[in-house]
């Protein structure tokens, strides 16, 4: 039964939370003292392995923090019958920060290798089907990895509405001679039709889609809630010039709500809100410094986020954040995957260069988003600390093999002395952080 498997599964935690709390401690100073949990959900493969790392070697040895623990890699999650994901979002909703690794979405492939019972869906789409939400992608700046976009001194968050529009949509091919009308039945009986296109000698294609205004209201609210947090402006792109209702809509109901709720606070942090053209902020980002958020619509954000993703230099160095609309509940991962080809090579027993900094990064911004809610001045110091320590070592130049490629060149980087291995990098990260810690 589903209560018994929940009580298995917080069970499993339980033991799990102690094993981490009792594990060793290199440092000796003083903890600092967290008084909520947070929802730690683990993963596959390589950043599995890192996950851990990460865990002894950053985080356990700081701070007195109760862990609920998630294990959301394949095999348990076939063993629950991806029961273990859901129970995680829900206690993401009742703790309000969830920290997450890398997870693999099966595909055929993997169905056959873990043996699976079936092609169980992406948890980052159950969790965030749960949550809600917008997620947020955000690169991490290193002065001496070089940027493809070398203007770009800050970040560019992006925020992808990631409800309907095309991803919802019903598309088909038409012959010749068919007509394509819009039918809306309203609840009273009242039924309007809009005449779409008479294909007379040639066939072609068509489509529908829509959105809804709770979906767009949920988008807007934590479009403000992530820009206020940051204290950047914030840019909502459509082409409400051609879709002049379908895009007005978004841009009615942004502009509704911020000059109803947000339009002071905004003032107050020095920052503002505006709409802009699609094509107009496509340019305008391409010229600008960074420093904003830019909210896009399903498709634009699947698109863009790509190109800001890549303007930055690395996948590697990408952070991903699902902001709730209440601003309050929060879940951090890194943008990338599981690291699957070093994974194999570790599964060989070889060293591998895995780039961990985005993983880390998931751990401070959950853990500086739990300092906020808490009033934890020093758990919010201690996350700012532990992003300084990965930057601070990167620009010292001990990194890890991705990023030496993209400050050497393949040929020059792929010399011996030229990168770290993982639990090297992790090792630096170790040393700078203890080092931070003891100078504050």
């Amino acid at each position: 039964t589903s209560e018994m498997l929940s009580r298995r599964i917080s069970s499993s935690i339980s033991v799990a939370s102690r094993a981490l709390a009792t594990a060793s401690t290199t440092h000796h100073h003083r903890k600092i003292k967290v008084d909520n949990p947070v929802v730690d959900l683990d993963g596959d493969e390589m950043t599995r392995i890192i996950w851990a790392e990460i865990k002894k070697k950053l985080i356990l040895p700081y701070l007195d923090i109760d862990i609920k623990y998630f294990d959301l890699g394949l095999p348990y999650r076939d063993q629950t019958n991806d029961e273990v994901t859901v129970e995680s979002a829900k206690a993401i909703l009742k703790y309000n920060v969830g920290i997450k690794c890398a997870t693999i979405t099966p595909d055929e492939a993997r169905v056959k290798e873990f043996n699976l019972k079936k092609m169980w869906l992406s948890p980052n789409g159950t969790i965030r089907n749960i949550l809600g939400g917008t997620v947020f992608r955000e690169p991490i700046l290193c002065k001496n990895v070089p940027r493809l976009v070398p203007g770009w001194n800050q970040p560019i968050v992006i925020g992808r509405h990631a409800f309907g529009d095309q991803y919802r949509a019903k598309d088909v091919v038409v012959p010749p001679g068919a007509k394509i009308q819009l039918v809306v039945n309203e609840k009273d009986g009242k039924t309007t039709t809009h005449e779409v296109f008479h294909f007379k000698n040639s066939g072609g294609v068509g489509m529908a889609m829509y959105n809804t205004d709770e979906s767009i209201t949920g988008f807007a609210h934590s479009c403000f809630q992530y820009a206020l947090s940051k204290k950047y402006p914030l840019y909502l792109s459509t082409k409400n010039t051609i879709l002049k209702k379908y895009d007005g809509r978004f841009k009615d109901i942004f502009q509704e709500i911020y000059d109803k709720e947000y339009a002071a606070q905004f003032k107050q942090a020095g920052t503002w809100y505006e709409h802009r053209l699609i094509d107009d902020q496509v340019a305008q980002a391409l010229k600008s410094e960074g420093g904003f958020v830019w909210a896009c619509k399903n498709y634009d954000g699947d698109v863009q986020s790509d190109i800001i993703a890549q303007g930055y230099g690395s996948l590697g160095l990408m952070t991903s954040v699902l902001m709730c609309p209440d601003g309050k509940t929060v879940e951090a991962e890194a943008a990338h995957g599981t690291v699957t080809r070093h994974y194999r090579e570790h599964q060989k027993g070889n060293p591998t260069s895995t780039n961990p900094v985005a993983s880390i990064f998931a751990w401070s911004r959950g853990l500086h988003h739990r300092g906020i809610l808490d009033g934890n001045k020093e758990l919010q110091k201690f996350a700012d600390t532990l992003e300084q320590a990965c930057i601070e070592t990167i620009e010292e130049g001990k990194m890890t093999k991705d990023l030496a490629i993209c400050i050497h060149g393949t040929k020059k980087a792929s010399q011996p002395g030229m990168y770290l291995l993982t639990h090297e990098y992790l090792d630096a990260v170790d040393k700078k952080m203890a080092q931070l810690m003891t100078t504050q």
